[in-house]
């Protein structure tokens, strides 16, 4: 039997598992591990799984690196948390094959050559902003096949109008060639064994 995706370290489990550290202890940061957890026993998440340490930090704006951490926004909308926790996840992934990853930005460049960057519309820097039309692009295609095609469209559209809104709405208006260069640099969504680079 396997056991959920987001285990404390206490927790006797012969798979990788994430050590859930919580930034002040609060109510809502409790709240959030628990709504994780419970996300993690109706989805297997483990193809998400690249990285084996989490905070919940109620103060944090959610990022990847160095270590992944969350907020807790989301209390009343699970879509909402899962499709950030496939974010930032997704981070790993192209910070893992850093080459191909450069690569893949060179190639969207001139597809997408007016993307911004800067909040609330782009990404931190050039690059950044590059770099999410495919972690994006990962982000949905996670979420459809958890949620469904519907429901995912839905949680992406929001996002359009809250932060990386111009990148949200490139990768809605037309994925097809974003999804092409990650095919050409081996990119493709997590399977079961966790790989997400051929």
């Amino acid at each position: 039997m396997r056991c959920a995706a987001f285990a404390l370290l206490t927790t006797a489990c012969a798979a990788p598992h994430f050590d859930v550290r919580l930034a002040h202890d609060s109510a809502d940061e409790r709240a959030t591990r628990a709504q994780l957890e419970s996300l993690a026993t109706r989805f297997d998440l483990s193809p998400w799984r690249f990285t084996k340490r989490l905070v919940i930090d109620e103060d944090s704006t959610p990022h990847s690196h160095p270590v992944l951490t969350l907020h807790t926004r989301h209390l009343e909308d699970d879509w909402l948390l899962l499709s950030t926790f496939i974010h930032e996840e997704s981070h790993w992934c192209f910070s893992d094959h850093q080459r191909d990853t450069d690569a893949a930005v060179a190639e969207l460049e001139p597809l997408y050559p007016d993307l911004p960057f800067g909040f609330p519309d782009g990404a931190m820097s050039h690059a950044s902003s590059y770099e999410h039309l495919m972690v994006i692009a990962f982000e949905w295609r996670g979420l459809r096949h958890y949620v469904g095609e519907l429901a995912a469209r839905d949680v992406m559209e929001f996002w359009s109008t809250d932060h990386y809104r111009a990148i949200y709405k490139a990768v809605l208006a037309n994925p097809k060639p974003i999804w092409d260069v990650l095919d050409r640099h081996g990119f493709h969504v997590p399977d079961a064994s966790g790989s997400c680079h051929a």
